[in-house]
């Protein structure tokens, strides 16, 4: 695609730990007269200071890098430079990845084996200020959006405090010791981490609260 003398390329930054993919992508955007390489970067960190000094339009960005995931570049960059916009580019479609990226500020999220045809578009959409989702990771979206709520969000600090005792194996005396209130107080604290966690008995709650790290 020509473009006129009045316009400027769309410049971007490629951000990938694999050096194959970055050539793989310069290579694509050389094609099309209206892109142009603003840069690469291996990591998270490389990125947001490259993004510093080449100050991109779109940056292509890997979600999955050592020391420094995309999403925590992408909220960085997007914070220091809300001008610039972020594409996920990624091989992994999991909901809780791409919740992250697009809470972090990312306006697109494609698969590797996106066509160069719809990446360009997805840079241009970007560029405009235009979402992308590829159709798996708008599935994979949509499905961790309509999960139910993690157990144990609705603890109160207290609760939480005599959860971590029920877990050390402390009964309700014991815990009432340790916190120096009565054990009937305990016992309406343990019925209301049973309520809230939807189970019938203590051995339950132990259980469920490890399986999803409630207690840290």
């Amino acid at each position: 695609m020509k473009i006129s003398s009045s316009q400027e390329p769309i410049r971007v930054m490629i951000v990938d730990d694999h050096t194959m993919v970055r050539r793989g992508l310069a290579t694509i955007l050389k094609v099309f007269d209206d892109l142009q390489l603003a840069g690469e970067a291996e990591s998270g960190a490389a990125a947001i200071q490259l993004c510093g000094e080449v100050l991109p339009d779109v940056v292509l960005m890997d979600m999955v890098m050592p020391d420094m995931d995309g999403a925590t570049a992408t909220r960085v960059i997007r914070q220091q430079f809300p001008q610039v916009q972020i594409i996920a580019l990624t091989s992994f479609k999991e909901g809780n990845l791409v919740k992250n990226a697009l809470e972090a500020g990312a306006i697109a999220y494609l698969l590797k084996d996106v066509s160069a045809d719809d990446l360009v578009r997805a840079i241009r959409a970007a560029h405009a200020g235009r979402a992308t989702l590829s159709p798996e990771a708008a599935q994979a979206f949509v499905e961790t959006s309509n999960l139910p709520p993690a157990p144990g969000l609705d603890l109160t600090e207290r609760e939480r405090e005599v959860l971590a005792l029920m877990i050390e194996g402390l009964n309700n005396t014991q815990i009432a010791g340790r916190l120096t209130v009565s054990p009937s107080t305990i016992k309406s604290h343990v019925s209301n981490v049973l309520a809230k966690l939807g189970v019938a008995s203590r051995t339950e709650a132990v259980t469920l609260a490890l399986r999803n790290h409630i207690i840290s």
